[in-house]
């Protein structure tokens, strides 16, 4: 099956990426350790060619481009925009207009040229029709450099993923190829002034007014990249409720709202479609990206999908979403990590406990010590651990996408419930983690962590919010037991085929392993694996007499499962770079290096799971039973 057209399109559109680098670079794209992932651990090009894409349109050579290319444009063009647009962030100008940082549309207009928008889209759209993992590697790349403006086009291909699964053939064609063109973005507006995350109370009026039009009226709070300047049209997908439709999530639809009418020729208007910016948000960080709040009057939208199966469509935008935030958080441990260790080896404080290590200089470098080793170890444990964790869903993503173009239904729903299983572990604990671990870059710094000059508080700022937008931890966490793991009729298959895959992956290495040290590894996970179901089995009985039981373990489990599933990847990361030192690679301090971090993860991260099983199994009583004016006597009364 020749999926896409060959080579020389790859080249083509390769040939027409940025590299002028505009200032001196700060973030540098980790190519070594992505191609080890690629390459080393998950063979990406055997992957592509078993899936049926041309091996010459996607092989190494295609995929070495794609991470070069995207490695100069974000090293070059975005990095240096990331403090521009902290500093500058954007301005309101009217309600129909808010300008967007110096250089961020510029930025994007290269990115556009480049045809990047369009990498794993349909070339019958206008896309390049390559595989979804490799516009994965590309993202990770940009979000690493410039987070924040990677969020327009960003969340532009979860508008295009909604309407492209869920669209009528007459709104694919009118407004998909301007959007994976980059031409058009794309929004999400799900929230309101009177609801976060709980959408059951959406109150946005959808009235129809003939001819497949509805007249949308209402207001949307918390919309990232609802305006800018940087495109003259943007696609808002909608949650709006029709007349008489049921209450609650049940009774909800999704509607496609312009910025800018389109007539049906596909030429865009001048006129406004009643929407508009009532303000932006006044952030914490995130800066160069606007938040807005989006009022809906009488805007002419159109019926994405089903009527009151607006939530069902939904989910392909926020899933979409979430796999990106988990990214951020993936991200922020990268450029925090890469910002700490060049301090490390350069700021000079004491002597190393065991001895002067630089007998030169009035003391040894700090990264001598070991409290500094171990956060730059753990910065490190989760950048690489978990960009293998995305990397390995990329792959499941692959083969569910083949499958539903083949009519394998079958094998599209197993993986798309393996993914989903997985998407609320990957989001809650990476965004988790990634705040972590940008707090500790700023503890590496000291004092001068905490001075904005320094750049190392603004990848706090921007990540904290990771944690909390498309679903909080806490919802995550529920949703991975309430909704995937006790599912009715199911008997928590999703956990017992998950824990089943991952013993078998640990037995095969407990008894084949090449080193003692994967020998141990594995046979330590085996059991996690175990004690993983049991903890499961363990808050399903006891929430059958204390439902609140669920939702005092809920974060707590998220939390532990993520440690296991980081442990999982070192092991298989711990396992590729023993293959290649035997193969006698000549890079092999870099091999070392994994196995070693490897076995911090094992020694050192994995251990919390012994605290977190404690508050697991201890009854809810702890939290639940105190009354709420017992919190305080003194305020809040």
């Amino acid at each position: 099956m020749n999926r896409i057209r060959g080579h020389n399109l790859a080249r083509n559109f390769l040939s027409r990426s940025p590299s002028k680098s505009l200032i001196s670079r700060g973030y540098v794209a980790p190519i070594q350790d992505l191609n080890f992932l690629i390459k080393d651990v998950y063979k990406f090009p055997e992957h592509y060619k078993k899936l049926g894409f041309d091996p010459e349109a996607c092989g190494e050579d295609v995929i070495d481009m794609v991470v070069s290319e995207t490695a100069k444009f974000g090293e070059n063009v975005l990095a240096p925009l990331q403090e521009v647009g902290d500093t500058e962030g954007c301005k309101y100008v009217d309600k129909h207009t808010i300008k967007t940082p110096s250089g961020y549309k510029e930025a994007y207009e290269q990115y556009c040229e480049g045809g990047w928008q369009g990498l794993p889209y349909p070339e019958e759209l206008g896309g390049q029709g390559m595989p979804q993992s490799m516009a994965l590697f590309h993202s990770e790349i940009l979000a690493t450099a410039n987070w924040t403006w990677g969020m327009y086009p960003g969340l532009s291909k979860g508008a295009i993923n909604t309407i492209y699964s869920h669209g009528s053939e007459e709104l694919k064609e009118k407004y998909l190829q301007r959007m994976i063109s980059g031409e058009w973005t794309g929004t999400m507006c799900l929230t309101e002034p009177q609801c976060g995350s709980d959408l059951n109370q959406v109150s946005t009026k959808a009235e129809p007014l003939g001819d497949g039009k509805y007249k949308i009226n209402g207001t949307k709070i918390f919309i990232s990249c609802g305006e800018h300047d940087m495109t003259n049209n943007i696609i808002h997908c909608v949650l709006a409720r029709l007349p008489g439709a049921p209450e609650g999530t049940k009774g909800i639809s999704l509607f496609l709202v312009p910025k800018h009418k389109v007539s049906d020729d596909g030429e865009i208007s001048s006129e406004f479609n009643g929407v508009s910016t009532g303000r932006i948000e006044d952030k914490m960080g995130c800066h160069g990206s606007s938040t807005c709040e989006i009022n809906f009057e009488d805007a002419e939208g159109y019926l994405i999908g089903t009527e009151n199966k607006g939530m069902n469509h939904m989910f392909t935008f926020i899933n979409t979403s979430r796999l990106g935030t988990s990214i951020q958080g993936v991200a922020a441990a990268e450029l925090s990590f890469q910002n700490a260790l060049w301090y490390t080896k350069e700021r000079r404080a004491f002597r190393a406990l065991n001895g002067t290590q630089d007998p030169k200089h009035v003391a040894d470098p700090i990264i001598v010590h070991g409290d500094i080793r171990k956060m730059l170890l753990i910065q490190k444990a989760v950048a690489e651990g978990g960009r293998s964790m995305i990397y390995d869903c990329a792959r499941l993503a692959d083969e569910m996408v083949v499958a539903m173009e083949s009519g394998d239904k079958k094998k599209h729903d197993e993986i798309d419930d393996r993914l989903g299983f997985m998407t609320p572990i990957l989001k809650g604990f990476l965004t988790e983690m990634g705040i972590e671990s940008a707090q500790i870059g700023i503890q590496l710094y000291g004092g001068h962590g905490y001075i904005k000059s320094n750049k190392q508080e603004q990848v706090y700022r921007d990540v904290r919010i990771s944690a909390i937008w498309e679903g909080t931890t806490g919802i995550q966490a529920l949703d991975l037991l309430g909704r995937k793991i006790f599912r009715k009729g199911e008997n928590m298959k999703p956990i017992r085929d998950h824990c089943n895959r991952l013993r078998q992956f640990a037995w095969d290495h407990m008894w084949s392993g090449a080193t003692p040290e994967i020998k141990s590894h594995a046979k330590e996970l085996y059991w996690k694996a175990v004690e993983w179901q049991f903890l499961t089995h363990s808050i399903g009985l006891r929430a059958m007499k204390d439902k609140d039981v669920v939702g005092v373990t809920s974060v707590d489990y998220l939390m532990y499962s993520g440690h296991v599933t980081l442990a999982e990847h070192w092991l298989k990361l711990e396992v590729a770079a023993n293959d290649k030192l035997k193969e006698g690679s000549s890079n092999k301090e870099f091999y070392e290096s994994k196995i070693k971090i490897a076995d911090f993860v094992y020694r050192n991260m994995l251990p919390r799971t012994v605290a977190l099983k404690k508050m697991i199994i201890y009854p809810s009583k702890s939290v639940m039973t105190m009354k709420a004016n017992q919190f305080s006597f003194d305020h809040a009364l």
